[in-house]
């Protein structure tokens, strides 16, 4: 049988094809990436680091999906594409807490920010953050913040300094391949987080006594906020000085003329309050076609 007569050589034939178009591709989005880069000018690799553009470039991928093809797979290939293109502009590492060989965030970094991008695991949250802060890694991986915990690592974000880390992402984005029992993460980076339509901010609000929660909702609620209470943390001198993290629906911008109005109409209360970044929300898994486990 010729191969004009074999179907399964035919078949074979027109993939071979459609990997060709998708290489040219792939090479043709590459030489756009290193035009960008020339335009910009820059030299950081960080600076090409858009987490909001990419949680957009993958949402819409996402919505225009057809067909059998998995979606957390195409994210995890857009992901791989996006983060091989960052490294080109220039070293990019993450930095990751990993205690004890406890690998959960790494497999949350490796997923996200690509296989081949160097990984450094570390001891302690302190040691993520200032890896980040001193420059020897672009992204710090974290747990996300939980209750009663004696040394949040989110602390140490707080301030106005330009130079101090801010949250950029929250991992997974789209479905992990994690070890033990699944877990999230935030990502810090010094960079400043962008909106995309469907986001969470975080604060950090100083008071100089401790506050119901149900109070401190009702006054962030009457200034418009859509808040939810993450920690809140007592020095452990015995002042009575309080840090609430609030995370609120919605993109705020540093200079959010709603904070001062916060302290100024609750100086009684409220010393200080402060913008310690935000993240696109993650695609959910009804978006990304899983099945429930019940």
């Amino acid at each position: 049988m010729s191969a004009a007569q074999n179907p399964l050589s035919e078949l074979r034939h027109r993939i071979d094809e459609i990997d060709t178009a998708l290489h040219d591709l792939i090479m043709r989005r590459t030489e756009i990436v290193q035009e960008i880069a020339a335009v910009k000018g820059a030299s950081n690799a960080a600076s090409f680091h858009l987490p909001g553009r990419e949680a957009e470039v993958l949402r819409r991928l996402i919505r225009r999906h057809e067909g059998a093809f998995p979606k957390p797979a195409l994210v995890r290939i857009w992901r791989e594409l996006i983060s091989a293109l960052i490294r080109l502009q220039g070293p990019f590492a993450v930095a990751v807490y990993a205690p004890d060989e406890r690998l959960i965030y790494w497999d949350l970094a490796r997923d996200h920010y690509g296989g081949l991008t160097p990984i450094m695991g570390h001891a302690s949250t302190g040691q993520v953050v200032r890896a980040v802060t001193e420059g020897s890694a672009s992204i710090g991986v974290l747990p996300v913040p939980e209750q009663d915990d004696p040394d949040p690592w989110w602390r140490a974000l707080v301030g106005n300094d330009p130079k101090l880390p801010r949250v950029v992402a929250r991992l997974p984005f789209g479905a992990g391949n994690q070890r033990g029992e699944p877990r999230e993460a935030l990502a810090i980076a010094l960079l400043t987080s962008e909106s995309t339509g469907h986001d969470r901010s975080l604060l950090v609000i100083e008071t100089l006594r401790e506050i119901s929660r149900s109070a401190l909702k009702a006054t962030l609620t009457g200034l418009g906020f859509e808040p939810v209470l993450l920690q809140a943390w007592r020095e452990p001198s015995g002042s009575d000085r309080r840090l609430y993290l609030i995370e609120i629906a919605g993109y705020s911008v540093p200079e959010d003329p709603r904070l001062p109005r916060l302290v100024e109409e609750h100086r009684e209360d409220v010393s200080q309050v402060w913008r310690i970044g935000g993240y696109a929300v993650p695609l959910t898994a009804d978006e990304l076609g899983l099945a429930k486990r019940t």
